[in-house]
């Protein structure tokens, strides 16, 4: 709301006051127009997911489905010609993390460059099935958990970083009000929060149009600010900073769980959806991928949930420029098209070297690897394609090399992440937070009766 209002804010000073103006490198707001809507997935988020979804095939679908020379995408047959059970999607019914999963699937399963061109791409969807769970109500989702949990939608508990948000404002856009006050016109007058929106729509329309006028207007330092405000709203509503961070992001670690253990969920103390869950259909176990397409908040909360404790290091509601060696940093945990990824990798060594040269893998076996010695098993996040240093969980179970834990390391290093989040409590008890009295409060992302 803060950016349509900055809009709006101009559009009546220009039509009330034809004959002044905005001078400098603000002379474009003369006769700027405010063009964004509101929750849709962009030309350039699609084609970001597009090549996700390729990338994605790449790395992982060549080896999971032995590809054959020449093979560009997924094929839904085995070699002998019968058909391979369909892979099982999921994504929340909002138009933009529905369109999402629909670009990042035409990516990986390939119906745009088979060898026979279907210009009609009829049947896009035929190799998958895709499994909608509803948005935007109070039913459990485990991809939008903040709907079945009543108190993020409670301001003074959901809310924390928001306020904090604008309590730093202040802190880092004084200087820069000040500047940019000089090349407007006499009776507009700038507020740190109008700067703020500048800012704000620079990144919205870099991933609308591609490009921005108002992203010339900050120096570097105010860019760390901005970026700063945007740790600070997330680990303060969906991580450590939030009595509610572990509870909204318990229900995907269930199911994660629930997938390695090869097992169905079939009652819930969390966001997660037992309908679903315990019905092969929609949660099929045993696939050789899972693609679950959610928000980015989401994410947040998962790995708050999975105490990796790298992520818990609050971030500054005073330091200007902030420290660029922080842990909790947006925009690298979750940039634009961010995506987390839980490998499972099957090693012939219990105790297995990393390599640390890049190298190509172009088949499977190409460096010794043999799946009927693989039998020691190790659970590898990538967050971005950067490695999760699982090493940080809470506990110290997971020590190994190269971020890699042997798989019942990991699953031990769970075992309280049920407690820890206090779902009933956290989401549905009666109680209150101090957001001014106690600002920058780590709440380890829960809370107690």
């Amino acid at each position: 709301m803060n950016d349509e209002s900055f809009a709006a804010k101009v559009n009546n000073f220009t039509t009330a006051n034809p004959s002044t103006a905005f001078a400098g490198p603000l002379a474009f707001l003369n006769s700027y127009e405010y063009i964004m809507s509101e929750g849709l997935l962009t030309g350039l988020g699609a084609s970001a997911e597009f090549q996700a979804g390729v990338s994605f095939w790449n790395r992982y679908g060549r080896t999971l489905f032995n590809a054959s020379l020449g093979q560009v995408g997924y094929n839904a047959s085995f070699p002998n010609g019968t058909s391979r059970p369909k892979p099982v999607l999921r994504t929340t019914g909002q138009s933009r993390i529905e369109n999402s999963q629909i670009n990042w699937a035409l990516g990986f399963f390939g119906p745009t460059f088979q060898a026979v061109p279907n210009a009609a791409v009829a049947n896009a969807t035929s190799d998958f099935s895709v499994v909608i769970i509803p948005e935007g109500g109070t039913e459990n989702n485990t991809l939008a958990s903040y709907d079945s949990c009543s108190n993020d939608n409670v301001p003074e508990i959901g809310y924390i970083g928001d306020d904090d948000v604008y309590t730093y404002i202040p802190v880092y856009l004084q200087n820069a009000t000040a500047r940019l006050q000089s090349y407007a016109p006499i009776g507009f007058q700038l507020t740190t929060n109008d700067t703020y929106a500048m800012q704000s729509i620079c990144a919205y329309e870099s991933g609308y149009i591609g490009s921005s006028d108002f992203c010339n207007l900050f120096t570097e330092d105010e860019w760390a600010g901005f970026e700063n405000t945007l740790d600070i709203e997330y680990y303060y509503d969906y991580a450590y900073g939030n009595p509610t961070g572990r509870a909204q992001g318990i229900g995907y670690v269930q199911e994660l769980f629930a997938r390695l253990q090869n097992q169905y969920i079939t009652s819930s103390t969390s966001s997660v959806n037992s309908t679903i869950d315990n019905n092969p259909q929609q949660f099929p176990l045993g696939q050789a991928f899972y693609a679950d397409f959610t928000h980015d908040d989401t994410i947040v909360s998962v790995l708050t949930a999975l105490s990796v404790d790298f992520f818990r290091e609050a971030p500054s509601l005073t330091q200007f420029p902030p420290d660029p060696n922080r842990h909790f940093i947006l925009s690298k945990m979750t940039p634009f098209g961010g995506r987390l990824i839980t490998e499972v990798i099957g090693c012939n060594d219990p105790n297995p070297s990393p390599v640390h040269d890049h190298r190509t893998q172009y088949y499977p076996t190409q460096y010794g690897y043999d799946p009927a010695k693989a039998t020691n098993k190790f659970i590898r996040m990538r967050l971005n394609n950067g490695i999760v240093p699982l090493d940080t969980i809470r506990g110290g179970l997971c020590g190994g090399e190269g971020g890699m834990c042997a798989i019942g390391k990991f699953v031990e290093s769970q075992k309280d992440a049920d407690r820890l989040a206090k779902y009933g409590f956290a989401c549905f008890g009666n109680y209150t937070v101090d957001n001014v009295g106690s600002r920058g409060q780590d709440y380890d992302g829960t809370i107690s009766a």
